[in-house]
């Protein structure tokens, strides 16, 4: 019995160190289980992923049922407006005739007309009286550059909204680079550099609006207040978007320029602005397609140009008029995008084809996408 198992002891030796089947079972086990462990992880992962992800749901939700409730949402009762809302729509688009009793729109090309009246009659993209003084034709060309506004005086009601944004982004360019590269911590050591943080966040905490209710008694109401209101409002953004950039840089030309015995103001000007020049001009070009859009909402509260406009239309529940002023804003803001964008592209180098030569090749690639 005993010399049996001795020689079962003997054979399971040499069968482990022969590399046998002695141990394949354990480990195939070992396998196993660590596969199966895996297998729990994962399975664990997804429990709390989907755990969290329904928690954020419910608060996303019961906040947003909240805030419902706070603007007093469930109390509106909007469906009892809705014909007069309706009737207010015929007057905005007054080129659409709803015909009564057939499910279907006809268009009245002339309605077309009271829109282009309005605009012309208001001066909004034209001011028909801005050469009244021009008797030969070298008269006009004298004029447009030397008459109220310039060119943009020659825009009319666009022109002074536009006026509003240019004026405001120029004035604040300045001081916005000045506290941007002050803010950087690499001009300006800690605690020192958040002095101008700080002042650039507290502008920005307060909305353009704001601050152009703040300079009314400073100038009243007026594209005055309107413009300077922009201006302090570039500081704060523009501002903000200079220091990120300066934070981003490569420190390779900075060190080469201390290595070579430049001071502060050289390791500045042609360490650190040297790098960031082409994005400083895109954010500016980027924020004064904002600043338009501001000009516009400070119409409204008395700031003039269109956004003024505006207002007054709407309050004389002249809701054509007011379409028609929303017209021009369109084409006006998205003219300026258009500009901004297609510049920034050229300075990056990314789009080769030039203002002018986009423009003529507009319609061809309108036709080529329509074909498509």
């Amino acid at each position: 019995m005993s010399e049996g198992a001795g020689t079962a002891d003997r054979s399971d030796d040499r069968t482990r160190t022969d590399g046998g089947t002695a141990d394949t079972a354990p480990r195939s086990e070992t396998v196993s289980d660590d596969v199966q462990t895996r297998f729990d992880r994962i399975a664990k992962s997804r429990r709390r992923r989907w755990i969290g992800i329904s928690a954020v749901v419910a608060v996303v939700g019961y906040m947003f049922i909240n805030a419902l409730q706070a603007v007093e949402w469930f109390d509106a009762n909007l469906t009892q407006y809705l014909p007069t809302f309706a009737e207010a729509l015929r007057d905005f688009f007054p080129f659409l005739v709803i015909l009564d009793g057939f499910p279907f729109i006809w268009i009245d090309w002339s309605g077309f007309g009271q829109y282009w009246a309005f605009i012309t009659e208001q001066n909004l993209i034209y001011d028909d009286e801005f050469f009244a003084d021009a008797t030969s034709l070298v008269d006009y060309p004298i004029t447009l550059l030397t008459g109220p506004g310039g060119p943009l005086g020659v825009l009319g009601v666009a022109g002074e909204t536009l006026a509003m944004g240019i004026a405001g982004t120029l004035m604040g360019l300045p001081f916005a680079l000045l506290f941007g590269v002050l803010g950087s911590g690499r001009v300006t050591r800690f605690p020192f550099n958040f002095i101008f943080r700080g002042t650039m966040s507290a502008i920005r905490a307060i909305p353009a609006l704001i601050w152009a209710l703040i300079f009314v008694p400073l100038g009243g109401i007026g594209a005055t207040t309107a413009t300077l209101a922009i201006a302090t409002d570039t500081i704060g953004n523009l501002g903000r978007l200079y220091t990120d950039e300066l934070e981003e840089i490569e420190d390779g030309p900075i060190e080469a320029i201390e290595t070579a015995g430049g001071d502060k103001r050289q390791v500045v000007t042609f360490g650190m602005l040297s790098q960031v020049s082409t994005p400083f001009i895109a954010w500016t070009l980027y924020v004064f397609e904002i600043n338009v859009r501001i000009a516009v909402t400070l119409g409204i509260i008395g700031g003039g140009g269109l956004g003024q406009v505006l207002v007054v239309q709407e309050g004389l529940f002249a809701y054509t008029n007011m379409m028609a002023t929303i017209l021009v804003i369109l084409v006006l803001i998205i003219s300026v995008e258009l500009f901004s964008q297609r510049l920034r592209a050229r300075i990056r180098g990314d789009e080769p084809t030039g203002f002018i030569e986009l423009l003529k090749g507009f319609p061809r690639r309108m036709a080529e996408s329509a074909l498509k």
